[in-house]
């Protein structure tokens, strides 16, 4: 932790005192230590930071100065060492995770929750809160990940008041309860589980006979069992949105502090916003319960970067008197800069220095050594990942074509001709697996240009389908109007035909087609929409009125790539991030046709979303056979 300024406090908080105490209780402090929603991401990862004011002395091959650097941060080998250090240095300290611990990357794909399960019980968390995403592969699926954190003798308590297995059910019998108590001078500490209703049940696969209780109303019933046990100290860990966890601490009575998850908030200073970091409210968050008592609310962001650390100070009441904290973001002391094209280089001596000064101004930020023993356990992992990419999950029955508009001829596998007229075979299909794999939505909508390879007959591997999908999106799922929808095409072919633009905008989609004609004016392109809902009945003019589900992927959820009217919908918050990386959605859909005895093939013609295209010099691609450029 050399060169780096210990944590800032931040956010002090004071709740007024509550009336007299008992004689037989005492104050105590609590040290809340939490992380949320890893989404099986273990490994670190790295963001860009801004050097362009450092003044460093490096520079690039072309002699330019270095305008950012990359610097390693998150992961399990430090929140490891971070959770240790945290843990041996604070009062009364509580290990929390909030949920959502499981699917998202290659780590989960293939090992099932195995590797998730090691690095959480590295750490051996106090308690584990159930999100939505535990139940992605049924009640089934979340019980072999519960065997496998149950499998060491860490034996971490699993939280989830509100949901209520059937009889039948694999978790039904010991793996779950509604919450735990913790003791800490004599004095009891109470946390409850809480879980996110109807996005599991709609979003997730949990088994049918599983009932997801509302959230205030089972809050409240175990709030008042631990009051009158004796409990007076009471920590909800919920899965439930940050939003929705200040909704409810204002709805409950007894209710002490709120360590969430779900919505992937990140709390933290003005500093740690100016380096480019999404900060939405200050750390801890502040209000009041139905008593007019402080609650304290927390979340810790995402994907393993940083963990919370909440110090809590409570009456002998059990009525919070202050809450101080702040996230803690582990990075390493290491940091990269790109040379040219194809070299990185290793800041050194002074350069290294002035960058280690300038993050120790982010009082989120800490340098920290990763653990070296959970270092061995990724690396155990990673050697088996070469062997199990080569896992067979599918077989290809057709040869499948890329292409990005119509008669390209950018596939290596296949004559122009064969796209002449619809365009990508593989693309439409990667828009049918997100459709297929995302049971909310009624339409899927991906970018050519986020679709890198051609699909050959044959057997199909799980690094083909990182191959085919290798960026780092995930599915986001929006409810828009008709009328947004074809105004999104109709930017995306904006993006694709206009100067300045990029051939990787064109859109394909399934459950929705259309005609396009690449000569017409920009907002006159696209004609004839029609929608078939997940594909599952009958094609029919889209309602320009009507409301429809679309799932895509975050980059152009995001409006990039063009796609500026799904920016406008993403930024009004109207969309519900799975947090399933895109890959990982293919891959479940091959999974889906294997368990079906089926092979990945052509779609029909009528499933192409393009169904007929005019190129931008006027030529049919229907009626001619011709036709040169797009």
């Amino acid at each position: 932790m050399k060169g780096f300024k210990q944590l800032a406090i931040a956010g002090l908080v004071t709740a007024a005192l509550a009336g007299c105490n008992d004689n037989d209780d005492k104050a105590i402090n609590v040290t809340l230590l939490h992380m949320n929603d890893h989404h099986s991401h273990i490994a670190a990862d790295d963001f860009d930071y801004d050097v362009s004011a450092l003044n460093l002395s490096a520079t690039n091959e072309a002699g330019q100065a270095i305008e950012e650097v990359e610097v390693t941060y998150g992961g399990f080998a430090m929140m490891k060492t971070l959770f240790d250090e945290m843990t041996a240095s604070s009062v009364n300290p509580i290990k929390i995770h909030a949920g959502d611990a499981i699917t998202g990357t290659l780590y989960y794909s293939l090992f099932e929750g195995e590797a998730d399960a090691a690095v959480m019980n590295d750490i051996c968390f106090d308690v584990f809160a159930l999100g939505n995403h535990e139940f992605d592969d049924g009640d089934a699926g979340l019980a072999k990940f519960l065997d496998f954190l149950s499998s060491d003798s860490c034996d971490t308590p699993v939280l989830a008041a509100n949901v209520v297995p059937d009889s039948s059910s694999a978790i039904a019998e010991g793996y779950i309860q509604p919450y735990t108590v913790m003791r800490f001078q004599g004095e009891k500490v109470g946390l409850i589980g809480i879980d996110i209703a109807d996005k599991t049940k709609n979003s997730s696969q949990p088994d049918d006979g599983t009932e997801f209780l509302n959230e205030m109303a089972t809050a409240q019933q175990y709030i008042d069992e631990l009051r009158d046990d004796g409990v007076n100290k009471i920590i909800l860990v919920t899965h439930y949105q940050y939003q929705n966890d200040l909704a409810l601490a204002q709805g409950l009575s007894g209710v002490d502090v709120i360590v969430g998850g779900d919505s992937h908030t990140l709390l933290g200073s003005s500093e740690l916003a100016e380096a480019g970091f999404n900060v939405i409210d200050s750390y801890p968050a502040l209000t009041t319960n139905a008593d007019g008592e402080a609650v304290c609310v927390v979340q810790a962001w995402e994907y393993a970067h940083l963990m919370g650390k909440l110090e809590a100070s409570f009456d002998k009441k059990g009525v919070v008197q202050s809450c101080e904290g702040t996230p803690v973001m582990p990075v390493t002391a290491e940091f990269v800069y790109e040379y040219n094209d194809s070299e990185y280089r290793v800041l050194s001596g002074t350069d290294a220095q002035l960058v280690v000064d300038a993050l120790a101004t982010i009082p989120e930020i800490m340098a920290v050594e990763p653990n070296a023993n959970t270092e061995a356990l990724l690396a155990s992992f990673d050697e088996q990942v070469e062997v199990l990419e080569q896992t067979v999950i599918g077989q290809v029955a057709d040869d499948l074509c890329l292409e990005r508009y119509p008669g390209q001829g950018r596939s290596t596998i296949c004559d122009a001709s064969a796209t002449y007229a619809r365009g990508s075979d593989i693309s439409n299909i990667v828009a049918k697996a997100f459709l297929m794999v995302t049971p909310t939505a009624d339409i899927g909508i991906q970018n050519g240009g986020g679709v890198r390879v051609d699909v050959a007959a044959g057997e199909y591997t799980i690094a083909d389908a990182y191959t085919l999908l290798p960026f780092s999106n995930t599915l986001i799922t929006m409810d828009m109007t008709g009328q947004e929808i074809v105004t999104v095409l109709e930017d995306a072919l904006s993006n694709t035909i206009d100067d300045g633009g990029s051939s990787g905008s064109y859109p394909y989609a399934s459950g929705l087609r259309y005609d396009v004609d690449a000569s017409a004016s920009e907002g006159s392109r696209i004609s004839n929409v029609e929608v078939n809902s997940r594909v599952a009945g009958d094609w029919a003019a889209i309602d320009l009125a009507a409301t429809y589900t679309v799932v895509t992927n975050d980059f152009i959820a995001s409006g990039r790539d063009g796609y500026d009217t799904f920016g406008v919908v993403y930024n009004a918050g109207r969309f519900v991030d799975t947090y399933t990386e895109y890959a990982q959605g293919f891959i479940s859909y091959m999974d889906m046709l294997s368990d079906a005895n089926e092979s990945l093939t052509k779609l029909r013609m009528d499933e192409y979303s393009t169904q007929s295209y005019i190129g931008r010099d006027g030529c049919d691609h229907s009626a001619q056979s011709d036709c040169e450029g797009y």
